[in-house]
């Protein structure tokens, strides 16, 4: 069948830009470009505990059978949300598919018309596809700076009050909701939340924060940095993301009773799809009370961590690299086709080390992103590092 011309010109451009992506298979190389910060996804415990957990509780099924709200609301579901709702000190939390999943679903259905949403320029393509599925209004402010959300938040004010007094309508009804990442995703940096908790609360906004990238790697069970730092009771939603620290899959959204209760009557991500299996939740459940109770794993990401930003300092490379102290660093290498090259250099000495290409990174942006394990050696840590200055200097 004859492929449509206006779809083979953007594939021949993304040629033209060495920017075509394509689907890997897996390799033995030393991992420092996945996600599974803590090694979860290879627990053979945890494999191990869901299994029989199954088995324990007769959950012996391979699907959901339907949708959360026919007959897809397998009894795993209620002790795997009750279960992280306590570990996150919430009132409750509800379980989505995927992360993709949870936002598309909350930024879709919770913000309504008359109300802003106002989100951090860096925010995840999930956040943004949510958000332009919302009838709210919608604004970018510059990332992590907060003087540019308050004056946006003011101008918005402005804006909002006076065509609701000529009209006679109270703007006090619209809602706000400012909206950010614990640890950004190609950057690796994060927020000061402390401030933002204090700008949220100044102009009564609702804050909400995606934490995919936090969860297992800070606070002191790796319950992320919004407990770590004391503020959850001040954040209206968080979105746990389960494939990556957790190394399982799905996600959370945890708040009220009311934010769950709405959720799913309106979220149409979750109301219109099939439930993810028993053994799907399962892992989530078990993978959690791994967390719970494996304090060394969380401990040995951060010494990791420290020591590759400190390698990093030593080789005089970190005017390159993003400043970061989570598991995500990236080093600057403006070019596809140059960041590729370095990429492949590192890669064929036994590192698995990814490129990441504009247009996913905005042009000039283009970089090395080196996830940070709990199962890497420091001295694997040293030799990358090593390597990444070879061939930059």
């Amino acid at each position: 069948m004859k492929f449509p011309k206006n779809l083979a010109a953007k594939l021949e451009t993304r040629k033209q830009n060495n920017a075509l992506r394509k689907l890997s298979l897996p390799n033995n190389l030393i991992d420092f470009a996945s996600n599974d910060y803590i090694g979860f996804s290879k627990n053979q415990a945890i494999f191990e505990e869901t299994h029989q957990y199954l088995i324990d509780n007769n959950s012996i099924q391979n699907g959901a059978t339907g949708s959360r709200l026919l007959s897809g609301n397998h009894k795993v579901y209620q002790e795997a949300e009750t279960f992280i709702a306590k570990f996150h000190q919430s009132e409750s939390a509800l379980i989505f598919n995927s992360g993709y999943d949870a936002n598309v679903g909350f930024f879709g259905s919770v913000p309504l018309k008359g109300d802003l949403i106002l989100y951090d320029e860096l925010c995840h393509a999930s956040i943004r596809d949510g958000i332009q599925l919302s009838n709210a209004k919608a604004y970018k402010y510059q990332h992590n700076d907060f003087e540019d959300l308050e004056k946006l938040i003011q101008r918005c004010h402005i804006e909002r009050v006076i065509p609701s007094a000529v009209e006679g309508r109270d703007a006090s009804t619209n809602e706000v909701y400012i909206v950010t990442e614990s640890v950004f995703s190609m950057d690796g940096d994060t927020p000061n939340l402390e401030e933002l908790t204090q700008l949220s609360g100044k102009y009564n906004c609702h804050l909400v924060i995606d934490e995919a990238h936090s969860l297992g790697v800070f606070g002191k069970n790796g319950e992320g940095l919004v407990q770590m730092l004391g503020l959850q009771d001040k954040v209206f939603a968080r979105i746990m993301t389960f494939g990556k620290g957790l190394g399982c899959h799905g996600a959370a959204i945890v708040g009220s009773e009311e934010l769950k209760e709405y959720l799913v009557n309106f979220a149409r991500s979750f109301i219109y799809t099939t439930g993810l299996s028993p053994h799907s939740v399962g892992a989530i459940l078990m993978a959690y009370q791994h967390l719970k109770t494996d304090k060394n794993t969380v401990n040995k990401l951060r010494e990791n961590i420290i020591h590759f930003n400190q390698v990093q300092h030593l080789l005089g490379l970190k005017p390159m690299f993003v400043k970061s102290k989570s598991a995500i660093q990236s080093a600057i290498i403006p070019g596809n086709q140059n960041v590729k090259s370095i990429a492949k250099q590192i890669q064929e000495k036994g590192f698995d080390v990814r490129a990441i290409l504009s247009p996913t990174v905005p042009e000039g942006q283009e970089r090395l992103r080196f996830c940070i394990h709990s199962f890497n050696s420091k001295e694997e840590i040293s030799e990358v590092l090593g390597l990444l200055s070879t061939f930059v200097f």
